[in-house]
């Protein structure tokens, strides 16, 4: 049986990776992730924000130590707060790549095209295999036009292009008002590949303190049907690889993500609650399922379930949205 599949261009045993997350800050974890059976890591995202604090000692062309911005940068964190520095960061990276043989792909995190994406060129200089593109930002400028924030990631892609010549795969955000046009968009701006989706964290509210309270819950399948219906209508519709991410976590939710048309999988939650060998759980879900359907190459599943051939899609899915509704019964 034949598991192997390719990435933006990177040969992969299986598709499953490693997304970016604590577990790639240590060596020995990167290491025991490989002889589990991950077939890539993406590491933890190096911030835009640490790189203008080390560069400039600026943070969104604010200065911390200015009482005058010391309200509004109150809850960064301090360059003593991350996990590497900038230049720290690039070392990982190196030693990543000396450490193991399966394709190692940085993170950058941020907001606005500006000079800190040329820290990409180091990053690919250490030797990474590929690049990812967070841009993560809620958006709270009431003025602030869904055109104008779609045509700053479309820069950023294009001027991160223009820098480096290792793949770049974009995280995308599923809140657009027109997610497939911005898709569309990212794919010519020459991504080689879309990761959907991000996940937006939101702060709980601690009552007694009349505080917010930042809280992080590891994903589950729940997340996952999301993810599926976009892979599903972007599947054949766009160069770019696509890679789910976000509720993937057993083997039937990869089923279900190459039935849509994902080339490849991110897990990180359940790695993170069952440890690094639950690769190999991973990849041998995946076998039996194709053994019991009698497939022996991912080609022959993959997209099965997309809209590629769908008449009208759009009829599809509003369609599946009524059935959806009808489909409650109540409980005796």
């Amino acid at each position: 049986m034949d598991l192997s599949t390719s990435l933006m261009g990177l040969p992969l045993a299986h598709p499953f990776i490693a997304g970016a997350s604590p577990l790639g800050r240590d060596l020995d974890t990167i290491k025991r992730l490989e002889d589990a059976g991950c077939a890539a890591i993406v590491l933890p995202s190096l911030f835009e924000e640490q790189i203008t604090l080390a560069a400039d000692g600026r943070i969104h062309h604010m200065d911390p130590l200015d009482p005058r911005s010391a309200a509004r940068l109150i809850n960064f964190q301090g360059a003593e707060n991350y996990a590497f520095s900038p230049e720290k960061y690039a070392e990982h990276v190196a030693r990543a790549k000396r450490a193991v043989h399966i394709p190692v792909i940085g993170s950058l995190n941020g907001t606005s095209p500006e000079s800190w994406l040329r820290f990409a060129q180091l990053i690919e200089q250490a030797g990474a295999d590929a690049l990812e593109l967070n841009m993560y930002e809620v958006v709270t400028d009431l003025n602030a036009s869904g055109l104008a924030v779609e045509h700053q990631l479309g820069t950023v892609v294009s001027e991160l292009k223009r820098l480096v010549k290792i793949p770049i795969a974009v995280k995308l955000s599923p809140f657009f008002t027109a997610t497939g046009a911005v898709a569309r968009r990212v794919d010519q701006a020459g991504a080689d590949a879309l990761v959907l989706f991000n996940r937006f964290y939101q702060s709980d509210i601690e009552i007694e303190t009349m505080s917010q309270a930042p809280h992080i819950a590891l994903s589950t399948s729940a997340e996952l049907p999301l993810r599926l219906r976009w892979l599903a209508i972007l599947h054949g519709r766009v160069k770019a690889s696509l890679i789910a991410t976000g509720g993937v976590a057993t083997a039937a939710d990869g089923v279900k993500a190459l039935l849509a048309g994902a080339d490849a999988m991110q897990v990180v939650s359940a790695i993170l609650r069952y440890g690094p060998e639950y690769f190999s759980t991973l990849r041998t879900g995946l076998e039996d399922w194709m053994d019991r359907h009698q497939m022996t190459r991912l080609d022959q599943m993959r997209g099965h379930l997309s809209l590629k051939h769908a008449p009208d899609p759009a009829a599809l899915e509003r369609g599946h949205y009524i059935q959806t509704l009808h489909s409650w019964k109540a409980s005796a």
